[in-house]
């Protein structure tokens, strides 16, 4: 590939959203410290810089919005590697405009064959471990690349992959907040002797600054270049995989990553005052995003006001409401109810459950959805609090892809198979052991997932493509931006800017910029205040303007992210 040339990049501070007239638009947020950055040609936003430049470069040789994804997914794959790799999963939403159509591809992986239930009873245990080989379930990520590019892409997937080999086999200087991330798992590698040589050179995490080689990843990404997705499932990569893994009395072997495959299907959406949410289907929580719009739908927000105790008080209600369902029914999609999916996308039935909330008093807990008098257990799933990237890339000719890849938590497993510099992900974690259960694990199903890419169409074309990332903060966190757009007027770099909440079982959580009066007014009405759970997600955006095609990019300084076009 020719050397980067960052050609006519511009970076533009907006003054509101592009659905307001100009002389309609609001003042500037303060707190937003990025400018939006516009461009008629392609754009791209994703959590790394070096990824960006990377799938930036590919716009400009002539490659389209795909052919840029996969290109900077595979770059993060090595240079965020605390938080995805190859040895995970990956989502995607792709628009082709020359069908006018949404496809969702799942390339999450299933269950190993030895995975049942009788098996871990065999071996004295009640829940599957967080953490180790019993959590790993086949990963999806290469297949997933290759997929996109056979499908919608236009170039081969060893040139997709010259940036990412060439970043691991030669090195890159590692940034403060992954130094960060990768100094709190310091233990968890040096658990395994293949993590702790992989990824601890000199016996600790690279500090901010120092330069990181994984050689023996690149040389997985090499053979996968040279020998495509097979390379990775039926060759040496899944013999070395299986191998590891027996060694280690796992669950995984060989078979199962021969047995892989990625499916296309249809997302799901909801539509509120003119805008139409996508998110993906089950085995992924999508549906929360649209069941919690759907229910605050009925509520005037923009009177509430943005950010004040009223408003993130019915958004937190309606998040409970939501993810009692969820935690309730979500599962691998032959497992998920339809009557339950359905149900939860309904508007009727967010009617009946926008009548539980209290205005004034937050709700100790709500019911999930019941069944002809069935209920399932609402405590199945594990708190999801891992992060994971995302990345969104949109071009000249309408193609437009929302993109989202993890290993779920910091360093997956906490393993790398053998010598293939891969770590691995834990991901079957999220099984279930309890009979009844949807999510109940069984060979060859997929697990409930926690990533979520989103896109939003307004007349049919694509308005918006995002994500949060971030575990069980990716609904919470979509609709608090869709919102900061539709109700509020913020542009695509406010909008991800803004203040967010997260909450979990353990309380609810603000960040800093949230005013006093909101907290007292929270409080007031029961919310339990935490000062500490976790990461509030990380944004990645591209609205494009439908009166004039022009793409504009927002990146969260939460994150080294950076949305760049030309």
């Amino acid at each position: 590939m020719r050397p980067l040339a960052l050609v006519g990049i511009i970076a533009v501070t907006t003054i509101g959203s592009s659905t307001q007239a100009p002389g309609d638009r609001p003042a500037p947020n303060p707190r937003a410290t990025r400018s939006v950055v516009m461009a008629r040609n392609g754009l791209i936003a994703t959590s790394q810089p070096l990824a960006s430049a990377a799938g930036l470069a590919v716009l400009q040789q002539g490659g389209n919005a795909i052919d840029a994804a996969v290109t900077a997914a595979a770059v993060l794959s090595v240079v965020e590697p605390t938080m995805n790799g190859i040895g995970g999963d990956l989502f995607a939403l792709v628009y082709d405009p020359k069908t006018k159509t949404v496809r969702a591809l799942n390339a999450s992986g299933r269950a190993p064959a030895a995975a049942t239930v009788d098996e871990f009873k065999r071996r004295n245990l009640t829940s599957i471990p967080y953490r180790g080989e019993l959590s790993v379930s086949v990963p999806g990520v290469v297949d997933g690349w290759s997929e996109l590019l056979a499908k919608h892409g236009t170039i081969t997937l060893d040139r997709a992959l010259a940036p990412a080999i060439r970043y691991a086999r030669d090195g890159y200087a590692v940034s403060e907040i992954i130094a960060h991330q990768w100094k709190d798992q310091e233990a968890t590698l040096a658990r395994d002797p293949a993590a702790e040589s992989t990824f601890l050179p000199g016996g600790h995490a690279p500090r901010t600054g120092e330069i990181f080689r994984n050689p023996k990843l690149a040389a997985s990404l090499e053979s996968i270049a040279k020998g495509g997705r097979d390379a990775f499932y039926t060759g040496a990569i899944a013999q070395a995989i299986g191998e590891d893994m027996q060694r280690r009395k796992g669950l995984l072997t060989a078979v199962d990553l021969a047995a892989h495959r990625s499916d296309w299907t249809e997302p799901i959406s909801a539509t509120y005052k003119g805008h139409q949410l996508l998110e993906f289907p089950p085995n992924t929580q999508g549906v929360v995003a649209l069941e919690m719009l759907n229910i605050l739908e009925g509520f005037d927000l923009k009177a509430a006001g943005h950010n004040t105790a009223a408003y993130l008080h019915l958004l937190v209600e309606a998040k409970k409401i939501a993810f009692a369902d969820r935690d309730a029914w979500l599962a691998d999609a032959g497992a998920t109810p339809p009557e339950a999916l359905r149900r939860m996308l309904s508007k009727e039935y967010a009617a009946e459950r926008r009548k539980e909330i209290d205005a004034e008093r937050t709700a100790r807990d709500y019911k999930p959805l019941s069944l002809g008098g069935s209920t399932a257990s609402g405590e199945e799933h594990p708190q999801a609090h891992g992060d994971t990237i995302y990345l969104t890339v949109a071009d000249k000719d309408g193609n437009v892809i929302s993109l989202i890849q993890s290993i779920y938590e910091a360093f997956g497993a906490g393993i790398v198979a053998g010598d293939t510099g891969i770590a691995l992900h834990n991901r079957g974690s999220l099984f279930s052991l309890r009979a009844g259960h949807p999510n109940l694990l069984a060979p060859g199903k997929r697990p409930f997932h926690t990533l979520v890419p989103a896109m939003v169409m307004k007349d049919g074309r694509p308005w918006l493509s995002f994500g949060v990332m971030g575990g069980d903060m990716q609904p919470q966190g979509h609709v608090q931006v869709f919102l900061n757009m539709v109700e509020f007027g913020m542009n695509v770099q406010e909008a991800g800017e803004a203040p967010r909440f997260r909450h979990t079982a353990n309380g609810l959580a603000l960040e800093s910029a949230i005013s006093p009066e909101a907290r007292f007014g929270l409080d007031a009405r029961g919310h339990r205040l935490v000062t500490s759970i976790g990461v509030f997600g990380g944004f990645q955006g591209i609205l494009i303007d439908p009166r004039t095609g022009v793409m504009m990019g927002g990146s969260d300084p939460r994150k080294d992210g950076l949305a760049i076009g030309w």
